[in-house]
């Protein structure tokens, strides 16, 4: 009897549920004399500096054997390699009128040869100009030369919240204009990428191939992020979808329009996450706090005074809760600058003030490696040798060869199980042979 009522109780409650979404379906375009919301005076409003990208170019093809893939084995065999041609698009936003700056992601105009930019109104601008790429953070900046272009403001995107509505405008498989829209998901989002500068804006938005390098916008028509990436199965949106911070845009975008590429610098460090036990312990904010596990000798952080064990909690009065945050920060300040650096010293605040280092600049650099290997960063690896952590695309290091997840054992005949004992190995050479674990076999390399 009881199952009877229940039964009947949600029959009715079906019933009512089928009746509203009918009216759900057939809203008016008012309630009495109060017009329901819409976005559509947003879209109308900037959806014009919103454009199409479509990029043709050629890529080396080479035999798909995995063995041909590994770049020792390149180095020693004569690898036959082919040019194919390849079409591609895009989106991007134009974010200055006046000098006709597009913002897009590196990977939409990656190996480009021509370039067309195609207007909401049907122009297509074919005397495209790259004025600079920066793949570590997936962001390019682009000029054309037309008159009547609209362009978006950028919104600070420090001050978005998880729950914030956003609309996403882009040119998902190339239908061109498609408005989308959302809530913020999620913020601070990394590890997307192997060894990217990533702070992602994490949005159920829906993006999808071609959104790539449009604009995530928020209620008052500015731009909070480029659309960068999705996380899927199929290839097709899922409701992860992920855009690069407008701060951090307009950081990369100043550098690229006035350099041509980002001139990232280093402090001369290196840093762990702190751990839950230890942060519980000293009053850190937790456990992904970035840990000075090492100073590098003659480096700006030196002498500034920063010491291994410090806990640095913020960049230039900004809070910065773990390495990957501290890197991002000191990633986007360009060398030369100074830099306020918050650390936890002891349990008690400090401030320390340093120079911006250039990366990678002599053989001694800022990471106090060969010029070799400029380009990759390591960890101690507990006593089994020196992990490379990430290698910088185009930099030495990737062009002798390393690859990120590789774990350096020796130097010569010298057994290697730290980073001070590997920079101690290297320090004054011109070239030296390294040995490296990776995976289940030992490559030799020759470091130049």
């Amino acid at each position: 009897m009881i199952r009877v009522c229940v039964r009947a109780g949600l029959t009715a409650f079906l019933l009512t549920l089928v009746g509203w979404s009918i009216a759900m379906a057939q809203l008016p375009a008012k309630v009495g004399e109060t017009p329901l919301p819409s976005l559509a005076p947003i879209i109308k409003r900037t959806s014009a500096a919103v454009v199409g990208i479509a990029v043709r170019g050629t890529v080396q093809n080479q035999n798909n054997n995995p063995l041909f893939q590994d770049p020792f084995f390149k180095r020693f065999f004569d690898i036959p390699e082919t040019q194919q041609q390849f079409q591609a698009s895009g989106s991007g936003v134009i974010v200055d009128a006046q000098q006709g700056y597009i913002v897009t992601n590196a990977h939409v105009v990656e190996n480009a040869k021509d370039i067309t930019v195609t207007l909401v109104d049907g122009r297509e601008l074919k005397n495209t100009q790259v004025k600079g790429v920066d793949s570590a953070s997936d962001i390019a900046v682009l000029q054309v030369k037309s008159s009547n272009l609209t362009a978006l403001t950028m919104a600070d995107s420090s001050k978005v919240q998880v729950g914030d509505f956003v609309i996403a405008i882009g040119n998902p498989f190339g239908l061109e204009h498609t408005v989308t829209s959302g809530i913020i998901s999620a913020l601070g989002r990394g590890g997307i990428s192997q060894d990217g500068y990533e702070d992602f804006i994490q949005t159920d938005a829906a993006i999808n191939p071609g959104n790539s390098g449009g604009a995530l916008l928020d209620l008052n028509g500015q731009l909070v992020g480029i659309n960068s990436a999705i996380i899927s199965n199929t290839g097709s949106n899922a409701g992860i979808g992920f855009a690069i911070p407008s701060n951090m845009v307009k950081a990369v975008m100043e550098q690229l329009v006035k350099y041509g590429k980002v001139q990232r610098g280093e402090l001369g460090i290196r840093m762990t996450p702190l751990g839950s036990e230890v942060a519980d312990n000293i009053g850190a904010e937790g456990a992904d706090s970035a840990l000075v596990s090492e100073v590098i000798e003659g480096s700006p952080a030196e002498k500034a005074g920063l010491k291994p064990g410090d806990v640095i909690t913020s960049i230039n009065g900004k809070p910065v809760k773990s390495v990957r945050a501290v890197r991002n920060a000191i990633g986007l300040l360009r060398v030369g600058e100074t830099a306020e650096i918050g650390v936890l010293r002891d349990g008690k605040p400090r401030k320390v003030t340093t120079s911006i280092g250039a990366r990678g600049d002599n053989a001694q650099s800022a990471n106090g490696m060969h010029q070799g290997l400029a380009g990759a960063e390591f960890a101690d690896a507990s006593g089994e040798g020196v992990l490379v952590t990430a290698v910088a695309d185009g930099s030495n290091a990737a062009n002798n060869g390393l690859l990120r997840n590789d774990l350096v054992i020796a130097i010569g005949s010298r057994r290697i199980t730290s980073i001070k004992q590997l920079r101690e190995a290297v320090k004054g050479s011109n070239s030296f042979l390294m040995t490296i674990q990776r995976g289940n076999r030992q490559i030799a390399a020759i470091i130049r």
